[in-house]
């Protein structure tokens, strides 16, 4: 049984997660930047991405049944919910949260590193997929099986850290034909790669890619909206 068949049973409710943290924010980044949403940070990550900025969610957090996140979440009243981590599909739970919202009524999206496989993701969720490039230190991690999971409404990032990096992207781009697959987004990595002299390069070689910048950092320099 898929997690988006689960019923909605006290048993299904009853199951924990490890929470770092639930906040209303703006969408920091992707298709509904500046958007207010609520996020749910889960705890734990695989990964270890030299440029990652929540490795407050690499341990820690604590658990709480799926009926209370639930219930948290929608003291906001929101209309979009992002699950988040750490790597949010490290945790079994993950996968029925993600419907449960869905059976809320939310507009659901998943930030993922795409090292986990997404085929399990209940399809009424936007996957944006964090592919990672040479200068994360974790690019032998990418399941690129999880490419065929992505439709129209998915989303693939690439976080670019210098020309290096820009040229695997486009490449792995023009290979696997990803424009037409999904939405393609390019961010600087904030501190390392000038974003001017980025906008210049997808100028150059007309890149069908959204190039983005981490809204949350320029707004209070920190990972809120993410």
């Amino acid at each position: 049984m898929s997690a988006a068949s689960l019923p909605v049973t006290p048993d299904v409710l009853a199951l924990p997660v490890r929470i770092t943290e639930i906040f209303h924010s703006l969408q920091g980044e992707s298709r509904t930047v500046g958007v207010p949403t609520v996020f749910v940070r889960l705890t734990g990550c695989p990964l270890r991405c030299g440029y990652c900025d929540t490795e407050y969610a690499f341990q820690g957090g604590h658990k709480m049944t799926l009926g209370e996140v639930l219930a948290e979440v929608s003291a906001w009243q929101p209309r979009y919910v992002t699950v988040t981590g750490g790597e949010p599909l490290a945790q079994k739970s993950c996968l029925p949260l993600l419907s449960r919202l869905c059976a809320a009524g939310y507009e659901v999206s998943l930030e993922t590193s795409g090292a986990l496989d997404v085929g399990g993701v209940d399809p009424r969720v936007v996957k944006v997929m964090d592919l990672k490039t040479p200068g994360s230190g974790e690019c032998e991690r990418n399941r690129m099986e999880n490419l065929r999971h992505l439709g129209p409404r998915d989303q693939v990032k690439f976080v670019i850290c210098d020309r290096v990096d820009y040229d695997w992207s486009r490449e792995l781009i023009a290979r696997e034909d990803l424009a037409r697959r999904c939405e393609v987004l390019f961010s600087p990595c904030h501190g390392r790669q000038e974003p001017a002299e980025l906008a210049d390069w997808i100028l150059a070689d007309r890149l069908p890619v959204r190039f983005q910048l981490q809204l949350h950092k320029y707004l209070w320099g920190d990972a809120r909206g993410k």
